[in-house]
Formats: C-alpha cells, sequence, structure tokens
C-alpha cells in the first residue's frame, strides 16, 4: 500500500472553493468520489496523521495512489458532479446501493403501437410508465386482473400479438372481454391507446374520476332499460372497489410522499422506501449498502436521496420526486440537497423529519419493515461472505499464490464442429462476478493449420496481455527503472476519460481445460513476457485443477470452497462463451441462406428476416406472404423460396462444448440481424 505522503498536494495548491474530488488507486482506477464546500479543508482531513483517522478511510487513502479535484461554482453543482462521477466510475469505496432482491414493476409499454401492460424486473426502459415497486409478482397479476375487466387492455407477448393477427383469431383473453384484441382488429390503434392511458391515470391515482364515470354510465344505461349493460358496469365498479381496497388509505390527506427509513450497524446498512400516492401505499422497495466509508445517518439519506432521484430512468434506481419526502435524519447540506430535488421535480419539494401524527406513524412501520429486512440480509450475508474468503484462502494456498487472488479471469472456447469459433473471458473480483469487465472474443485463427481448443486457447491470452502490455505501454508503465516512490501513470483512455478495457491485470487466470490448455496458454503468457501472473486449468471429467509445467494436476478436496468457486468461474465463463456462439452462428447461417439470391441486396435481406423471425418460418411462407415485405417483388420472392428449398433443412449436428445434439440455427434459431461482435 502507498504511502500518503507520496502523492499529498503541495501547499496552497488546493484552492479553498466548492468542488469535487476523486482519488485514483496505482493502475488509475477511481477508487473514492467526494464534494466538498471547501476542497482545501476537506483534502486536508485526508493526509493527517493515519492513526487519527477512521480504520476505512485508512484503507482508501493507503490504497489511493493520487489525488485530483474539479472546482465548481455552487454546492448544487458539486453534489450533481459527484453523483455522475459515483455512477461512471463505481468507486469501490463509495456507497453505493443496491436491491436487497429483484423487486417486480407492473409496466405499461407506452412506447409502442398498441401498449402492452405486464410484470417487468430489472433496469427500466425509456418510454415506458412503471408502477410500484411490488413485494410480490402475484400482487401484480392478481391486480392487472381485477382491472383488465375495465381496462381491455393488451398482455400478450409480440409473438403472440402477430399470430393472432396472421391467423384472424384473438387468444383467450380476447373473447373473455379482458382484451379489447386490436390484434384482429375489433379496436384501433387509436381506441386502444385511450384504454391504455385511462389504465394509467387510474394506477396513477385518478381514481375516483373512473368510479364516478362508470356509476354515470351505469344509471344512464338503466334508465334506458338497457339492464344488462348497467349490470356490467356495476361488476366493473366493483372490479375497481376491489383494487382500491388492497391499497389502504395511510395518509389522509392525501399526500404524495416517499417515506425513507433505515436500519445499520457499523458495517452496512438497509433501507426501506414506502411510495405513497394519494394517501395510498402504491410500492415498496429496500436496498442494502456496504459502509465502506465512515459515514452517519444523515451521510447515509444524502447519498441515497441523490442516487435514488437523480438516475436518468434507465439504472436500477430512480424514480419520480414526489413532494414531500421523509427521512430519519436531515443531511448536512439539506437546503442544498432539497434545492437539487425540486430542479430534478420542477416544484417545490418539503425534505423533513416526521414528528407526530399519521406521518410519523406510517415512518415507524416503514423502520420495522427496515430492521426485518436488514436482519435477513445479515442472516444470508454472512454465511456468502464467509464462504467467499474461505474459497480465496484456500485458492491461495493450494495453488501457492503470493497473495489471494482477489481478481479472477476465466477463459473458455466455443465452436461448432470447427466453424464459428468464439472465447469468452469473465472477471471475478472478491469471489463475485464483475459483469461491466466481461470481453468475448471471434477467433481469428493466427498462424496456419488447424485451429483446435488449444491454438484458440493460446490466441485469446496472446490477445488480451498483449492489449493489457500494450494499454501499460502507451500510458508509459514500463519503465524498466522506476523510482520506488513514484505513482504508476493511469491506464486512462484519453478520449473518454473512463479505464481502458484491459488496464487491469488478474492475479490468476483460469482456462477451461487440462494439462493441453493450460500449456497453450502458458506459452502465450511466455512469448509476452509475462511471469508475475498464475495460471490453471479445470478440467472437467474429474474436476483436476492443473498447473504449468506440472506432471500431476492437483486435486482440490469436493467439499472445498476453492473448488465451488473455480467451478463457478468456469461455468460462467462456458455460459458466456456458448451463448455469444449461438449468436454468431445464428447470425451467420440465417444470413448465409439467402446470400446468394439475385437482386436480393443487404437491405431488403434484413428486412425479410425482421418480418419472418426465423429460416424456418421463411421456408414456410408462401410467395404471396413474402411479396408483401416492403421492397420486395413477386419475382423476387420466388427467387427467396427456391433459394431456401436448395439449401434443404437443417441437419442436427453435435455441440462439441456440451456433447448435446443442437439443431443449427437455419430451423431453430431465432434470426439476429446487426449484433455486436467484439474482437479485441
Amino acid at each position: 500500500m502507498a504511502d500518503p505522503a507520496t502523492y499529498r498536494p503541495a501547499p496552497g495548491t488546493i484552492p479553498d472553493e466548492p468542488g469535487v474530488y476523486k482519488f485514483r488507486d496505482e493502475h488509475g482506477r477511481v477508487i473514492y468520489v467526494g464534494k466538498a464546500k471547501s476542497l482545501r479543508s476537506r483534502l486536508s482531513s485526508y493526509f493527517q496523521d493515519l492513526y487519527g483517522l477512521h480504520p476505512r478511510t485508512q484503507t482508501m487513502v493507503r490504497t489511493a495512489a493520487s489525488v485530483e479535484w474539479t472546482v465548481v461554482s455552487t454546492e448544487v453543482e458539486a453534489l450533481q458532479l459527484e453523483y455522475s462521477w459515483i455512477k461512471e466510475f463505481d468507486p469501490r469505496f463509495n456507497v453505493r446501493y443496491r436491491d436487497d432482491k429483484s423487486y417486480p414493476w407492473l409496466a405499461v409499454t407506452l412506447d409502442e403501437s398498441y401498449p402492452r401492460a405486464q410484470v417487468m424486473r430489472g433496469a427500466k426502459r425509456k418510454g415506458v410508465k412503471y408502477f410500484g415497486p411490488y413485494a410480490h409478482a402475484w400482487a401484480i397479476r392478481e391486480t392487472l386482473d381485477t382491472l383488465l375487466r375495465v381496462f381491455p387492455m393488451r398482455t400478450c407477448s409480440a409473438g403472440v400479438f402477430k399470430r393472432a393477427g396472421q391467423v384472424g383469431r384473438p387468444c383467450l383473453l380476447g373473447y373473455i372481454d379482458k382484451c379489447s384484441a386490436p390484434c384482429v382488429g375489433r379496436v384501433d390503434e387509436a381506441q386502444h391507446r385511450r384504454i391504455a392511458d385511462d389504465f394509467v391515470d387510474f394506477m396513477s391515482g385518478q381514481t375516483q374520476k373512473f368510479v364516478k364515470r362508470l356509476e354515470r354510465e351505469m344509471r344512464d344505461a338503466s334508465r334506458r332499460q338497457e339492464y344488462e349493460r348497467a349490470a356490467r358496469l356495476r361488476d366493473d365498479i366493483g372490479a375497481l372497489n376491489r383494487a382500491m381496497e388492497k391499497q389502504a388509505v395511510v395518509l389522509g390527506d392525501g399526500t404524495d410522499a416517499d417515506v425513507v427509513a433505515f436500519a445499520e450497524d457499523e458495517l452496512e446498512a438497509a433501507v426501506q422506501v414506502f411510495y405513497v400516492r394519494g394517501g395510498r401505499v402504491r410500492g415498496q422497495r429496500g436496498w442494502v449498502v456496504d459502509k465502506v466509508e465512515e459515514i452517519d445517518t444523515a451521510g447515509l439519506v444524502e447519498q441515497f436521496l441523490t442516487q435514488a432521484y437523480l438516475d436518468d430512468g434507465t439504472g436500477e434506481v430512480g424514480g419520480e420526486v414526489p413532494r414531500e419526502v421523509l427521512v430519519p435524519a436531515l443531511p448536512e447540506d439539506a437546503d442544498v440537497v432539497t434545492e437539487l430535488l425540486e430542479i430534478v421535480r420542477g416544484g417545490r419539494v418539503s425534505l423533513r423529519v416526521p414528528q407526530r401524527g399519521d406521518k410519523k406513524a406510517l415512518f415507524e412501520t416503514v423502520e420495522r419493515n427496515a430492521k426485518e429486512a436488514f436482519m435477513r440480509h445479515k442472516l444470508k450475508r454472512s454465511s456468502d461472505i464467509t464462504s467467499r474468503s474461505i474459497a480465496l484462502q484456500e485458492l491461495q494456498t493450494a495453488l501457492d499464490l503470493r497473495q489471494a487472488p482477489l481478481r479472477i479471469e476465466c477463459y473458455d472456447v466455443s465452436n461448432l464442429q470447427g466453424s464459428d469459433i468464439v472465447a469468452s473471458m469473465v472477471v471475478f473480483e472478491d469471489g463475485l462476478p464483475r459483469k461491466s469487465e466481461y470481453r468475448r472474443f471471434a477467433i481469428r485463427g493466427r498462424g496456419s493449420g488447424a485451429q483446435d481448443d488449444t491454438a484458440s486457447i493460446n490466441e485469446v491470452i496472446f490477445r488480451r496481455f498483449r492489449r493489457y502490455l500494450d494499454e501499460r505501454i502507451d500510458s508509459d508503465q514500463l519503465d524498466e527503472s522506476p523510482d520506488a516512490d513514484e505513482v504508476a501513470p493511469q491506464p486512462i483512455d484519453p478520449v473518454t476519460g473512463k479505464p481502458k478495457k484491459f488496464a487491469y491485470p488478474p492475479q490468476l487466470v483460469v482456462v477451461d481445460g487440462g494439462a493441453p490448455q493450460v500449456a497453450a496458454a502458458a506459452a502465450a503468457m511466455r512469448k509476452l513476457g509475462i511471469d508475475d501472473i498464475a495460471l490453471c486449468g479445470l478440467a472437467k471429467r474429474l474436476e483436476e485443477v492443473w498447473l504449468p509445467d506440472r506432471d500431476e494436476p492437483v486435486i482440490l478436496p469436493r467439499t472445498s470452497e476453492a473448488l465451488y468457486l473455480l467451478q463457478r468461474v468456469r461455468d460462467e465463463a462456458h455460459r458466456f462463451a456458448i451463448t455469444y456462439h449461438r449468436q454468431k452462428r445464428s447470425r451467420s447461417m440465417a444470413q448465409s441462406a439467402l446470400d446468394d439470391v439475385p437482386g436480393l441486396g443487404e437491405l431488403r435481406r434484413k428486412a425479410i428476416l425482421r418480418a419472418f423471425g426465423s429460416v424456418k418460418r421463411l421456408r414456410a411462407a408462401s410467395v404471396e406472404e413474402i411479396a408483401q415485405v416492403p421492397g420486395v417483388g413477386r419475382r423476387t420472392a420466388e427467387a427467396v423460396q427456391a433459394a431456401l428449398a436448395a439449401t434443404g433443412p437443417a441437419v442436427p449436428a453435435v455441440d462439441p462444448t456440451t456433447g448435446e445434439i443442437v439443431e443449427l440455427a437455419t430451423d431453430t434459431d431465432p434470426l439476429r440481424v446487426g449484433g455486436f461482435e467484439a474482437s479485441p
């Protein structure tokens, strides 16, 4: 670890103004981002006597190798820039909230011609209206099933919707009046859009408007002696009332508010939020956070509010700012945070601690939920942390490593009878997958001769670590005699300002295979002059661990955490490789079936592929159906059908990576037009 004195800024160089600062490690990776009213005062506090700092702050400043800062004009601007950098660089010593479980949302896809109501999880998507989150998916489905009686909008997938239109017959929901069946033209696009908008308005809290409208229509139908329609409207009113009864009134004044409560100890914290709209609880969500910096409840509140409300709507957190936010403690810069929330909302926001009445009672309920969630998380997390620590220690001992392999990279090759060869690289840090650092390779076939697994492993290892060396050279990190106190330059891309793709070396490289694959990887690393990175291979048959230049494998106990970790890493690399291989094979075989059709260019070929979705469906289509694709005439459609008839159906083959029988993409795989193919 570095001595903070080696990178301490010279006296008088730090400005006495508001700003945001970044600490970087020896590889140039941002490890901490902070803001300050006075940069001089805040940064000076990090370079006092180490023993006067909090243990976590000690670890941070000793891990860092440099510090830099940016001056801003206001504290609000500093808060915005701090959040942007935390989101961009994901510093390991900053507080980052993560879901304590995967929460489902009720989503309406307003970006589609015929909006669809469905259950969604994961990252939010632009153009989609979300309600919730809910604690259970069954609660969404139950509510949706009740409301479809009144708002019969589409809930089917794109495939079901398209097939219903092709056969001219709706699905079951269309027959029982829980869908207006736009697929077969019962309603047009404008009518279905109005139904979807009414559904969104009802879920947004405008409930009484629809109840009163249905009551008025029911009375009118009764006066006209249309008793069957009046009875249906009566049942619709009952359905709306049942849906509203499930959302109990908690605030009698109809307030829109988010109620936030924490449960914490010295190492971690859990936060629970109840979303109250129109006085009713519309959703609930929870997060957990590692307190990797010294921070109190007020600091946690500030970090949570910026992360929860400044998101652009595409990340894991983010939501609409309500009129009122109830918190357990006000942040140190409460006025600054409130001003920022008002900018986001475009109106007044009240940030306060509840003191009495219904709001205090509701806050206590949320607080109890936070404590229960924190207790469940601690029970689950304790076993996870322990097993990961044991696994890393066992690996260090079994493989005779100089240090625990905190960063592990694993490589796997996937192909089908020697064609479309690809490879994957997955990264585990601290025993957990770091998916943002995954990479995939299209094997080029360096040299001559057949490109088998060993040659592919040799190529991908050579390419990965050649890029690592190239990026170090670009950053002037290969000085043969560096000063011991000199801070290593930063492998940062000058264009994007982000770390380069292969900037960080692992402590352990794992290849999927036995002695031949390990020897091929070792040869590539020797050729590049890399001798400070450990290497091993995990053979599938007996789960043996092979090391370079060893005649006998290392046998790990079947119950050891180290073997379990290696298996997880290997299986993840295999999954990532075969997923990429199937995508690549699907594209190449689907497009090759149409390559030789005379007069069929790339644009029209892609249009045909999009229209039919797979070669199997295209092969079954008639000339008239193919000719309906925009830009495709009858003569071209006849040529397409003749070309597909000449190629014949796909023949099953054996995937050598799994030993399974697979169907070629021309018959079964969905067609993928364009797509991503990385070749580092």
